[in-house]
């Protein structure tokens, strides 16, 4: 039986072959797209999974109580991980790791010494027995507990070493430290939160004067990580509440309250305060690919009911032949089936042609194996069951109900073959999820655009940032100023730890204004910098004047903000005024206030910020070049900074550029949100192709006549656009409300954002006007331009 529906099923879409290529198409597009979105949800589902202990596996993160405010670090105070692991009997095995980028690493070979750039994560040893990095081979006598060693990935030593053994070899790391590779563990994969290539020993910073090196509860640095494993059975919430102890053992004079929280691994990539992904992010994917296999199931139900009245005939006479509607039930969902096939087949390999642009936009690390995997296997099939069912039951049911003797007497009406009102209903579904997709679209775009092009409150266009590699004296600083000024097309130069709107560099400390008897409630930013920062950065200073240069820090510029925070009417009232910072080791005087700029991206608020001169924290030049000689003008600022450091890697970038790129998930996202948009219409256009094309073919004979009488074109062409018209406005009233809601909701994560216009709904229900008309009006056109002789003729 079922041998032969599949047989007859087969010989029906040879019949229709248009119409089975625009179900297959559009089905074809549907499937590929959910495949790869599926493949996307389950990579981050399956994070840190392969861990043998991953229940027992937290990581200790603080909550920065300020007054009413409350603040999240995935970090801890370097003395914490010690005094836990002794003062307390919670854990195994206790471990912190701290993560420094673009480190300097050169390897002695018989060609030389050959020099370049890695990520390098400080580790204590512990962190191998608290996660599952499997150890190829070691020196068995060393450890990580041993200062100037490190573990090396697998790659890493091909990469470096080529064919040659790395282990027991050594490299020169940041041009002062020898480092012996004494182990090899297999590359972690992509989705593991602890990511790194080289593991050096925690102890190699043991004397650099690195503040993560210290044992000190006085600030935290947000790339210091403390994980731990601890013992089986363990209440979470009783160890967070004995920990509240160390708060008040260790700062108790500080109103900066921590709360060290224990978040276990499961959770760490989708908790959100903590720098994880937002799990609506999963949601909206998922209902995207879902709403994609809506719109092309609303093609092959549309189109397949469209077609109810041409087989009609062939109904009654199976019918009258003694066929059930259950086996015409079956037919239909086997023709069903045999299209489906063929289209997720074609799903598949767009999937999997797809993959590597995918992986790329995304930064994911999917393997064809992925494709092939268990899971996404049971996924595919499952959805072709599905869809199977979904797009075939309804006309199945439709068409196995149509009476035989109106069949065979051809008096069938509309309602009996075809169900117009359900037609309408399921084309207006797919215009509400195309105006609520473009809407979406424009609103994210809109947004970007306007956190990377607005006003920042600092200057960005034509400043290049160049890193300082080592700490060097002051007249070195300003020597190299000086020879950067030589250079035709160099403007202004400053030397500090990091441009305004760097987040990574928001080292926050407390406050104490004036005369007031306490320190304030709230913390403040340092910029640290030499004098020409402002300038440089075209900070506007509204009141007082710049801050003098000296050993020590005697004078701060300060923003609006911290004014706002204390409540002073004006910025000319701060100036002159005291301040004790860094919990009264700075004593300063305010010499001037600047205008607010964002110091962070656009998801936070502007924070109180002071600027003053540091010359031991300065990270890197910034430098404000003339954009017409650019070429020239790099090429003349790697010379002299060479100059200075020959020993290391010249490395710039825009700040431009870094200022996107703190955007850079929003950008995906945008480029998600086209791709699927685009797709959505696409199918869309493809299933209102193949309904005009086939009402068309049945009003050949009344348009004919129409145009005997006198009819135009217009007229014509009115009569095939008018319904779609009224379709397309109610899905933009259902489509619009929808669309605010859920952009609504999105733009909450931002405390700066744009407001959403109304002609953003105006230009998403035009815009699906117009391709819709697009789309209908070829055959509508053909069919009024025809000769009516050669339709008429029959008659």
């Amino acid at each position: 039986m079922f041998k032969n529906y599949i047989k007859i099923a087969w010989r029906n879409l040879q019949k229709r072959k248009v119409f089975a290529f625009i179900n297959i198409l559009g089905l074809a597009l549907g499937f590929g797209c959910s495949i790869l979105i599926f493949l996307f949800i389950n990579y981050h589902l399956q994070f840190d999974d392969f861990h043998e202990n991953a229940d027992r596996i937290y990581r200790v993160v603080t909550e920065e109580h300020q007054g009413s405010d409350v603040g999240y670090e995935a970090a801890v105070p370097p003395a914490f991980a010690n005094a836990f692991s002794t003062e307390y009997d919670y854990a195994e095995k206790v471990a912190k790791i701290y993560y420094q980028d673009a480190l300097q690493i050169d390897i002695e070979d018989d060609n030389g010494t050959k020099k370049f750039q890695n990520d390098i994560v400080f580790a204590e040893q512990d962190i191998f027995e608290i996660f599952n990095f499997p150890i190829l081979e070691k020196i068995s006598e060393q450890s990580l507990a041993d200062p100037k060693t490190a573990y090396v990935s697998e790659s890493f030593g091909k990469k470096v070493f080529g064919v040659q053994n790395p282990l027991g070899k050594s490299f020169t790391l940041d041009n002062n430290k020898t480092i012996q590779i004494i182990g090899i563990f297999k590359d972690i994969p992509k989705n593991s939160t602890v990511q790194g290539d080289v593991f050096v020993s925690f102890l190699t910073l043991k004397g650099s004067g690195d503040f993560v090196a210290k044992d000190v509860w006085s600030g935290i640095n947000s790339s210091l990580r403390c994980y731990t494993l601890l013992h089986p059975n363990q209440n979470i919430a009783n160890i967070e509440e004995s920990l509240i102890s160390l708060v008040s053992k260790h700062r108790p004079k500080i109103k900066n309250v921590h709360r060290y929280k224990l978040q276990s691994l499961s959770s760490i990539h989708f908790n959100n305060d903590y720098g994880g992904i937002n799990t609506s992010l999963l949601w909206i994917f998922g209902l995207v690919g879902l709403f994609l296999i809506i719109i092309a199931c609303i093609n092959f139900i549309n189109i397949s009911t469209a077609q109810a009245f041409s087989r009609s005939k062939e109904i009654g006479i199976r019918k009258v032949l003694g066929g059930y509607k259950q086996h015409l039930f079956w037919q239909f969902i086997s023709e069903t089936f045999v299209l489906s096939l063929f289209a997720i087949i074609i799903g598949c390999a767009i999937a999997f042609f797809a993959l590597p642009t995918f992986n790329e936009l995304f930064g994911l690390s999917l393997s064809i194996q992925s494709l092939i995997s268990f899971k996404t296997v049971v996924f595919v099939l499952s959805l072709l069951v599905m869809v199977s069912l979904l797009a075939g039951s309804y006309p199945g049911i439709l068409l196995s109900r149509i009476v035989p003797t109106l069949a065979l007497k051809g008096k069938l009406t509309q309602r009996d073959t075809g169900e117009k009102l359900t037609r309408k209903i399921l084309v207006t579904a797919q215009f509400v999820i195309s105006i609520v997709l473009i809407v979406s679209t424009i609103v994210i775009g809109k947004q970007i655009s306007f956190a990377v092009n607005a006003d920042l409150g600092f200057k960005k266009d034509a400043i290049v940032m160049v890193p300082i590699p080592e700490k060097i004296e002051k007249i070195k600083i300003d020597g190299l100023k000086d020879r950067f000024f030589q250079i035709s097309g160099v403007e202004k130069v400053t030397a500090c730890f990091a441009s305004p709107g760097a987040a990574y560099s928001n080292w926050g400390t407390s406050v104490k204004y004036n005369t007031r008897p306490e320190h304030e409630e709230f913390f403040i930013s340092a910029k640290l910098s030499d004098k020409d920062y402002i300038k440089t950065f075209g900070l506007e200073l509204v009141a007082g004047r710049n801050f003098r240069e000296s050993d020590s820090i005697t004078e701060v510029v300060v923003n609006e903000k911290l004014g706002e925070k204390l409540g002073v009417a004006s910025p000319e009232e701060l100036v002159g005024k005291q301040v004790e910072l860094n919990g009264g080791f700075i004593k300063a005087t305010i010499s001037g206030v600047v205008a607010n700029f964002h110091d962070q991206n656009f998801h936070e608020n502007i924070n109180p910020v002071f600027i003053a001169p540091s010359r031991n924290a300065y990270n890197e030049f910034a430098i404000k070049i003339n954009g017409k000689n650019a070429t020239t003008s790099l090429l003349e600022i790697e010379k002299r900074w060479k100059e200075v450091f020959p020993k290391y890697i010249f490395d710039y970038t825009f700040l431009d550029q870094r200022v996107a790129e703190q955007y850079q998930e929003e950008q995906r996202f945008l480029s998600l949100s086209k791709l699927f948009s685009g797709l959505a219409i696409f199918i869309s256009c493809l299933g209102l192709y193949g309904l005009i094309s086939f009402f068309v073919a049945q009003k050949t004979k009344e348009i004919g006549i129409r145009k005997v009488l006198g009819g135009k074109i217009s007229d014509i062409l009115l009569l095939f656009t008018q319904d779609f018209f009224k379709l397309i406005l109610i899905a933009g009233v259902i489509a619009s409300p929808v669309a605010w809601y859920f952009m609504t909701n999105w733009l909450e994560n931002y405390q700066y954002r744009i407001s959403i216009d109304w002609w953003v709904f105006a230009v998403a229900i035009i815009g699906v006007t117009v391709i819709t008309i697009a789309t209908i009006s070829y055959q509508a056109v053909r069919a009024a331009i025809a000769n009516p002789v050669d339709s008429l003729r029959s008659e």
